[in-house]
């Protein structure tokens, strides 16, 4: 097994105590980058699952009634420690997901944000008082936290997926479940440490790994004892968990697919859109929901735009994620090495031209070659579906009202990026895309103090802001008159 670059607990985390699962059954961890096996975490078990619910459960009332000040100070302390261990995070996010370590780096800083944020939000938890519009009564309305949260995170932003959901869920005063994908469980398991080392009493935050997500899923929901359910993944397993949790009436937060147009106009200053794109397009190898996966170039830029932008993916370096010089890792498994393969070879085979990349890179690890598309056919697979990899397929058009049309045809709306000088136009596109968020002359747009989510079939509520805050607890009202 690969060496980590720092001690990382393996088994379940449970009432603030690591246990070995009662199935002595084991889940390897595989680093994308050589194929090897890097560790083994506990595989739980149903009724582990349960004690954990068990041990949030029984500390809910006590983290409910701990200050907002101290939970905040809690909170505080985390996001500190994150700092201190920001390096040997960083490695250990590269060791499990491939991605190139400046990636790796820049997630480390942006998970850390999420506790600082909410610390911050701990203490702001205010409601209102009115006179009903009758004038015989006061309307008091007060928020109190939602209790016991089941939050299940992905892959692809193993730190940052975890703290988005345990930082607003321990601000509001609630105690979580956390369950992180098979494929990165270290970096969840390594927070957890940090979250004990920073004060989080026993049982506020449980960890359990699993390969039976849908029997685990199954049993925590139907526990009387949770009312949260927080998921970060796909459209698909999302529409099975909302199914799962109507029938105990959980209250759901689902960040979903996307599948999100890149909309440069004519005005657009050049190299900006260029750097935007590689930025939407290549941060974390296009593993990523927010990632630019249609490409939509007005014709008087497209075939500037589309050269560089070529030129610009055709230089990265291709290697490990843990070596300095990457600037592009491997993606995560042998399975989205191949889904984006199909999905290049059907665009090609409908006509697209391939100007760079377009093919396998020729070594052990699960690695795509950075592709960029021209010519591409409107009926071609990778226009519908999200690409969760490193290509950037690209459609020119003629007017405005055809780009919008374009980039509303599709059933996800999680985020769109839109280049132009004319911040009329702009700001009208904007308003115009059926998106939860909008980057406007912008190749980022995820911020812990801005709300992030979709609309469609991209997800439900948003994390970050006061409005992440907001998805952990319930709203109050007493009636009352003096």
């Amino acid at each position: 097994m690969s060496t980590l670059p720092f001690d990382v607990p393996t088994e379940l985390f449970i009432a603030g105590q690591w246990c070995p699962s009662a199935s002595g059954r084991r889940i390897d961890v595989t680093n994308p980058s050589t194929e090897t096996v890097m560790a083994s975490v506990a595989n739980a078990t149903v009724d582990e699952a349960l004690e954990a619910v068990d041990a949030a459960a029984a500390a809910a009332p006590a983290w409910a009634a701990t200050p907002p000040r101290q939970r905040g100070e809690i909170l505080r302390r985390a996001y500190e420690l994150m700092v201190r261990d920001a390096e040997p995070l960083a490695q250990l996010i590269s060791l499990e997901n491939g991605k190139a370590l400046a990636d790796a780096r820049g997630e480390v800083a942006y998970a850390a944000e999420f506790f600082r944020w909410f610390a911050e939000e701990a203490v702001r938890i205010n409601g209102d008082i009115s006179v009903s519009p009758s004038g015989t009564s006061r309307i008091i309305v007060q928020y109190q936290p939602v209790g016991v949260a089941f939050l299940v995170t992905p892959w692809n932003f193993p730190a940052a997926m975890a703290t988005r959901k345990i930082g607003p869920a321990l601000a509001a005063g609630c105690t979580c479940i956390l369950k992180p994908a098979t494929e990165t469980p270290l970096t969840a398991l390594a927070v957890a440490r940090l979250l004990a080392e920073a004060g989080v009493p026993d049982g506020v935050v449980n960890v359990i790994t699993t390969s039976t997500a849908g029997k685990i899923a199954d049993a925590v929901l139907d526990d009387p004892r949770v009312h949260k359910l927080s998921f970060t993944g796909s459209t698909e397993v999302g529409r099975i968990l909302l199914r799962k949790a109507a029938d105990s009436v959980v209250n759901c937060s689902m960040e979903l697919g996307g599948n999100a147009p890149f909309i440069v106009f004519d005005d657009a200053d050049l190299g900006a859109a260029v750097e935007g794109a590689m930025v939407a397009k290549m941060r974390n190898g296009g593993e990523a929901c927010t990632a630019a996966n249609r490409f939509y170039v007005q014709r008087g830029i497209a075939e500037a735009f589309t050269q560089e932008l070529a030129r610009r993916m055709g230089a990265l370096t291709v290697d490990d994620g843990c070596k300095e010089e990457t600037q592009c890792g491997p993606l995560v498994n042998a399975a989205a090495v191949q889904k984006v393969a199909s999905l290049v070879d059907d665009a090609v085979a409908k006509g697209a031209r391939v100007l760079t990349g377009g093919k396998r890179l020729d070594r052990d690890g699960y690695f795509y070659m950075p592709t960029v598309l021209a010519d591409v056919h409107a009926e071609a697979d990778l226009l519908g579906e999200e690409i969760f990899g490193t290509v950037a397929p690209i459609v020119v058009f003629d007017e405005e009202g055809e780009a919008i049309a374009q980039a509303n045809a599709t059933e996800y709306g999680l985020v769109a990026y839109v280049f132009t000088r004319d911040l009329a136009r702009g700001l009208r596109v904007s308003e115009s895309l059926e998106t939860g968020m909008v980057a406007l002359n912008r190749g980022l747009v995820s911020d812990p103090a801005a709300p992030f989510g979709g609309v469609k079939q991209s997800g439900l509520g948003r994390e970050g802001a006061h409005h992440g805050l907001l998805e952990f607890m319930e709203a109050k009202y007493i009636s009352t008159n003096w």
